[in-house]
Order: structure tokens, then sequence, then C-alpha cells
């Protein structure tokens, strides 16, 4: 009976200890062009985002998460690589591998390296959007970085159902157009139509295939990026005309350098009121089809019994402007286009709430940590790992995002915005502050009671582009 007792303890400890080393599976799940100001587990409630909400009840919720370039392709590089735009000059619509070279590992080429499936399924490195998706392209991709990968087509703006565009459009004769442009299309028939219905579909059947070893799954997700298109039920609980729009306020762009001017804007894209309007309901009910497709996901690892041993991650590459400035879609460095939702769920750990300051820069190297594997020393984000239990430690105390080929910086504090365009300034500067004037009206970078502030921020950028483009990085320029 005695050896018996001892056999068992003995059985007992290994398999606690085989339980313990199990290595953590990781799904990371990214929408594209979502704003943090649409996702109803952060400040806007007109949005309706109940998946998304439900794992920010179960994980840590980032609300000062700062892309590093507020456009698809830049981004992607960039957190998929490890490194800050600035230092690979990665600017373009390429993936993260070209100026890195062969011999650096990539985010999930570190997981495959190191025995897991790793797989992607539609966009996570640059994928044109609508185009690539009409086409099941493999877009900028980085066939290096995964076990296998899939692609999700889908007819984007030629889907059948009524359609409207809603930019460049006047008077309303044109029904819909391609490209990166706002035409809405209220879809006929279910979310397997689509692209996002149909990368659910894949992820969950991997998820089933792989669940028995570790696995790195990448789930991209296309929507809200325009065109918005969503089976027609989704629209129905955002009828435009009970949009309320941001708040304006009279001669906005007075004082904004003109490369502080977005792209897309309601002016040049001679949106109506009703247009905006439509504009802003379409994207919610974009958004609200993308959540659908995370809620399946998510319930297939519940379902599947992986809860207990995945690490999940929610975010997007960037944001998206709703009109704030009479702004729409990205590229601008004001708050709506580079602040991204971001959710890290880590089996065992509390839910919480983390208010500094982090780059999606962070994300390899605190999964990469969490998983217990060693990335190249030379990856330029900050391990979040501490904020896991410890949501009130401070991890960095600014964001820092670039724009326009490298040539516009924004550093974001607790109490400042400061944006600059071009080294020398040339171009023009703004500050904001963010406690007075948190929607960014009041330029106040040329007033004189501020230029002691400014001459700060002009120093500690001449600091912060020393460092991202430091030559032991091992990069050539």
């Amino acid at each position: 009976m005695k050896y018996f007792l001892l056999i068992l303890i003995s059985f007992s400890s290994l398999l606690v200890s085989s339980q313990n080393n199990k290595k953590f599976n990781v799904l990371f799940i990214i929408s594209d062009d979502l704003t943090a100001t649409a996702v109803s587990a952060y400040e806007n409630k007109a949005s309706k985002t109940p998946n998304i909400d439900k794992l920010a009840s179960e994980g840590v919720r980032y609300t000062k998460a700062y892309c590093q370039y507020p456009v698809c392709g830049p981004s992607r590089a960039s957190f998929m690589s490890g490194y800050y735009p600035s230092a690979t000059t990665t600017y373009g619509y390429i993936s993260g591998r070209k100026n890195i070279g062969p011999d650096r590992q990539t985010w999930a080429q570190l997981f495959k390296d190191n025995g897991y499936y790793s797989a992607r399924v539609s966009k996570i490195f640059h994928m044109g959007v609508p185009i690539d998706i009409e086409t099941g392209s493999n877009g900028a991709d980085d066939e290096a970085s995964w076990t296998e990968r899939f692609n999700s087509k889908g007819p984007e703006w030629k889907a059948i159902g009524e359609a409207e565009l809603v930019q460049g459009n006047p008077d309303g004769k044109i029904e819909r157009k391609g490209g990166n442009v706002m035409t809405i299309v209220k879809a006929d028939g279910d979310d397997l139509v689509h692209s996002d219905g149909k990368t659910a579909q894949k992820a969950i059947e991997l998820i089933k295939k792989h669940k028995e070893k570790p696995f790195f799954l990448a789930v991209g997700f296309v929507r809200p990026h325009v065109p918005f298109v969503a089976p027609k039920k989704y629209f129905i609980p955002y009828p435009f005309q009970n949009i309320v729009m941001p708040e304006r306020i009279k001669e906005d762009w007075n004082d904004i350098p003109k490369r502080g001017i977005n792209y897309v804007t309601s002016v040049n894209a001679h949106m109506s009121p009703e247009q905006e309007k439509k504009a802003v309901a379409a994207y919610y009910a974009a958004v609200s089809y993308m959540d659908t497709q995370v809620g399946k996901v998510l319930k297939t690892l519940k379902d599947e019994g992986l809860e207990d041993n995945t690490i999940v991650i929610f975010t997007s590459d960037h944001g998206f402007h709703l009109g704030e400035h009479r702004f729409w879609m990205k590229v601008s460095l004001h708050e709506e286009s580079v602040r991204v939702p971001l959710i890290i769920k880590v089996p065992g750990k509390k839910p919480a709430v983390c208010n500094s300051f982090v780059e999606l820069l962070d994300l390899y190297p605190t999964i990469s940590e969490l998983a217990g594997l060693k990335p190249s020393q030379y990856i330029q984000g900050k391990s979040l790992v501490k904020t896991i239990d410890h949501p009130n430690t401070k991890v960095r105390d600014m964001a820092f995002t670039v724009t326009q080929g490298g040539r516009s910086f924004l550093i974001r504090t607790d109490k400042w915005a400061y944006i600059q365009y071009d080294e020398d300034a040339g171009s023009g500067i703004e500050l904001y502050d963010m406690e007075k004037d948190p929607k960014q009206f009041y330029n106040l970078a040329l007033k004189p009671d501020y230029a002691g502030v400014v001459a700060g921020f002009q120093k500690k950028l001449k600091q912060k582009l020393a460092e991202v483009r430091d030559n032991d990085l091992g990069i050539s320029y």
C-alpha cells in the first residue's frame, strides 16, 4: 500500500509538471482600420461589439495603445518584424521581411522555428483591400513566417445588394465604386458570402485540427476597412438618421498645418451631412459583422477546451477617422487615426485595465516571453508581461508614431500630443493639451507661452529618432 501511494503521488506530480510545462497556444486576432472609438468596451457606446467586449472583460484592456504608422502596410511590417518604421525605413505596402534581411525572425516565424504550427488566415502582413481580397492574393505576405497560409476571397464592393457611394459622389449618381473608397453595400446572403465569414470558418477548422499540438494562429479580419460591406442585417441597428456626428468647431482647420489636413476630408470628398452619417452607420455595421466573426472563433476555442491554454490577443493595425475635424480614414497623426484597441488575455490571469502607454511594437516581445521563447536581441518593443499581473505598471511614458513616408512624427504623452512635419519642422508643428482639449481643437504650438514645451518635444524627437535608427541594430540604411 505504501509503495502504491508513493507511485500515485509521483504520477500526480509528473502530471502537474506536464500540465505546467505545456506550451501556450497563441491566437492573434487583428481587425483592419478599427479605431478604439468604435469599440463599446472603450468609450463609444453607439457601436455594439459584444464579443470583443466579452474578451476585454476577461483579459487586460490597454487604454493607451498606439500604432507605429497609421497605414496598413507599414504598421503590420513594424509589429510583425519587431522594428520601428524609422529603423527599417519600411513605409510602403510591403512585408516586414524586405528591410530586415533573411536572417531576422518575424514574430510568427519565431514560433514556427520553435516547433509551433504557425498559420495565417487572411490579412496579417499587408494585403490590398479590396483588390487582394477580390482576387484571393497573398498580397505582401512573408511566406517564411508560416507553416501554412490561407486567403479568404470575397466579392467586396461587387457584392450583390443595395449599394451607395458616399465619397466623391455629391449628386448620388454613382451607386458603387471599387478601390479604397467609401462604398456601402448592404449585402444579400449570410456571413459566409464575405471574406471575414470565410476567415472565421477557416480559423475554426484550424483550431479543431491542430488542438493537440501548440499553435500560433494569426486571424486577420478585413472589416471595417472600406468598402463598408456586410450582410444587410448588420445595418439594421444603425439607422443613419440616429447617428450623432463628432463635435466640430468653426474654423477648425485654421491652426492646422497644411500637411496636417488629412488626405480624405468631408470637403474634398464632397460629402453631404447625410452622406457623413451614412458612412459612420455603415462603418459601425461593418464593425458589428467583424465582431460576430470574432465571437465565432472565441466560442470554438472554448468549446474545444483550449481557453485554459491559449493566449488571445485582439487589436487593430491603426485607427480610423469618422468625421472628427471633418477627416476620414487613416494616415493622420491625430488621436482617432493612431490609437487602437488592444486586449491581451492570458490563461489564469485576472481581468484588468492598464492605462500605461503601449505600442503595437510591444506585442512581439510580450507574447514571446509569455510563451517562454527568446526573440532577437535587436527587436525594439518592450515587454508588457509585468502589466498582466500588475496593470498599474508603467511601461512607457510616451508613444511614438510616424507617417507620410517617415517624415511626420507624433509624440504622445499623458498631457500632450506633439506633431511635427519634417525633421526640421519646416512644414509645421501641432501641440495639444490632451487633458484640457482631448478632441484636439486648439493648436498651441505657435503660442509664445508654450515655446518651452515645444522645445522640449523637439529635443525628445531628436533623441527618439537617434535611438530607433541606432546602427547597433545591424540594419544598413
